[in-house]
């Protein structure tokens, strides 16, 4: 009896130790699956990190590039035979041909001048002189459209024709019926040689500005030209070289805002740099 009693005691300390070492593993076990659940936690934070930085990326690249409608015009015709003959005979009536100025691009830049002087002897004589520039612009995504860069050059223009030196009784006014947008700059300009009767005709038709100047002085005694005749025969040339540009372009020959142009625009200069070595002759150069 006394050897049973110790084999049951021995079975129930054996059972006791079984059970104590499972309690043991099993606790040590929890630490490890926490770790575990720890490391694929973060491990899935990081996969959303990462997709979202792909998404952001994919969504830039698909933007479009930006972009500017093209210019309507994409050349000009050539400066020299923008006015008509018979308006020249009457502008400038004893005019050589018309003198080219100087351009690298006449795409972009060009202008045409004449000059005519009526000799009556002892009478005097009588001075004309007649130029006419053009300058066109590009559509740029960094600056703008054509014709918006077009328009603040008009404005330019404009600005600088009233502030000539030396101008007396300097009066602008609308022109119609040349382009999208027009103005007549008028003064009178006293020289040695007498007192020059200025016009100048700024017009815009679509992404081209045309600045039209002509001027007339009676010389050597002879009498002053009549500045209200001398207003109407620039407006007259100017609107032929607005018809001339348009339809250089494909534009039907009249004096408003005429066409567009198919395709990309032409590569050519810069506008601003166009800009500063367009030069319409200064009036002060007739004298």
């Amino acid at each position: 009896m006394q050897l049973r009693a110790q084999r049951d005691q021995r079975d129930q300390q054996a059972k006791r130790a079984k059970r104590l070492t499972r309690v043991l593993v099993g606790a040590a076990a929890v630490p490890v699956m926490l770790v575990a659940a720890g490391c694929s936690s973060d491990s899935g934070s990081g996969d959303g990190k990462d997709k979202a930085a792909e998404e952001s990326a994919a969504s830039k690249s698909a933007s479009p590039s930006p972009t500017v409608q093209a210019a309507a015009f994409r050349k000009l015709p050539e400066p020299c035979s923008v006015v008509t003959k018979k308006t020249l005979d009457d502008l400038v009536p004893k005019a050589d041909s018309g003198k080219e100025g100087s351009s690298n691009d006449t795409a972009v830049r060009a202008s045409c001048s004449w000059d005519s002087l009526d000799d009556n002897g002892v009478k005097g004589s009588q001075f004309r002189w007649l130029s006419v520039s053009m300058l066109r612009f590009e559509s740029d995504v960094t600056r703008g459209e054509g014709d918006k860069l077009a328009h603040d050059y008009y404005q330019k223009q404009l600005k600088d024709a009233q502030g000539v030196e030396g101008a007396k009784s300097v009066k602008t006014a609308p022109v119609s019926g040349t382009g999208d947008e027009a103005s007549m700059v008028r003064y009178d300009l006293k020289k040695k040689e007498g007192t020059f009767k200025q016009q100048t005709v700024v017009a815009r038709v679509e992404n081209v500005v045309i600045t039209l100047d002509y001027n007339g002085a009676g010389l050597a005694g002879d009498k002053t030209p009549d500045a209200d005749d001398l207003a109407k025969d620039a407006q007259k040339a100017a609107k032929e070289a607005v018809a001339a540009v348009t339809k250089a372009n494909g534009g039907a020959d009249g004096g408003t805002s005429g066409g567009t142009s198919s395709g990309s625009p032409s590569a050519s200069k810069s506008p601003s740099d166009a800009a500063s070595q367009s030069a319409s002759a200064s009036p002060q150069k007739s004298g």
